[in-house]
């Protein structure tokens, strides 16, 4: 059946007051950390696909998001890029639908409107946005959340994880409109951010993942793979090998840290000192090593 610009398969599953747990590729999907997030969270509860948009043609310029070609079972086939929803069930508290959301190039708000229509009627109750962005942190030190939160229960949830409330104002996505609109449906909303060094340039940022997961954890309850926590592990040497061959980002990592330290104790709204153009030149020079493997 037809639910927005979604094609859902029926029947329809029922679900216990759903909790929606999306990510948004590329606006904030640095180093894949919401993707591998929603990966090891719709394997771990098993999820099932619910449906994807019919003419992914309307919102995407397949100039940016290029089409793909691969063979299965001998035959060439084509995946046509899309932003598709799976489904959870869970033994206790709210059911989960996952959904993998491409940023839309165009309509859209047609397109924030399908994602609404496609809430309504699984009568979600809550938003949540997973991510990651760029930031001047050390990676030597437990990574920030940042996020906003609407809704009583949202607004606890927030604090109890330890999330940073986010100040954040300029250029954003039109899919902010989900989580704004939402509200004024009774949908709550959690946005959550974590912050990334900006010299580590990786395929699939563990650090970042299980920084997200703890505070899913917090949350939910939700146990965190051992596996991940490993790779995590690994991906943290090899960053420290990488730091003590670089003498001019070792002293930088020095600054960062300073910042970090003033980052925990400061007042909402406290302006903080930022890197120098030097400073930010050297990390930048230094993205685009490569920093190994987990």
């Amino acid at each position: 059946m037809r639910i927005g610009a979604f094609e859902i398969r029926e029947p329809l599953p029922v679900l216990r007051e759903p909790h929606v747990l999306a990510s948004l590729r590329p606006w904030v999907d640095v180093n894949n950390v919401g993707t591998m997030t929603l990966d090891g969270l719709e394997a771990q509860f098993g999820a099932t696909e619910l449906g994807r948009l019919a003419k992914p043609g309307l919102f995407y310029d397949f100039t940016r998001y290029r089409p793909t070609m691969y063979y299965e079972g001998g035959e060439r086939r084509i995946r046509i890029p899309n932003s598709r929803v799976s489904y959870a069930k869970r033994e206790g508290g709210n059911d989960f639908l996952f959904l993998r959301l491409m940023e839309p190039h165009a309509l859209g708000e047609r397109f924030v409107d399908s994602v609404l229509k496609l809430m309504k009627v699984f009568q979600a109750k809550r938003y949540i946005l997973l991510g990651s962005m760029y930031d001047a942190v050390p990676h030597t030190r437990p990574l920030i959340v940042n996020g906003r939160a609407t809704g009583i229960q949202a607004e606890k949830d927030l604090k109890k994880a330890g999330v940073h409330e986010s100040h954040y104002e300029g250029p954003t996505t039109i899919t902010y409109l989900i989580p704004h609109q939402g509200s004024e449906m009774g949908i709550e909303s959690l946005t959550l951010i974590v912050s990334l060094p900006q010299y580590v340039n990786v395929e699939e940022d563990y650090l970042g993942k299980v920084r997200l997961l703890e505070v899913l954890n917090m949350i939910y309850g939700i146990p965190i793979d051992r596996e991940d926590f490993e790779k995590a592990g690994r991906q943290r040497n090899l960053l420290n090998q990488k730091i003590e061959t670089n003498p001019e980002l070792k002293k930088a990592l020095g600054h960062l840290e300073n910042i970090y330290s003033l980052r925990m104790t400061r007042k909402n709204g406290e302006q903080l000192p930022g890197l120098s153009s030097e400073m930010e030149q050297i990390f930048w020079d230094s993205d685009g090593k490569d920093s190994g493997k987990a």
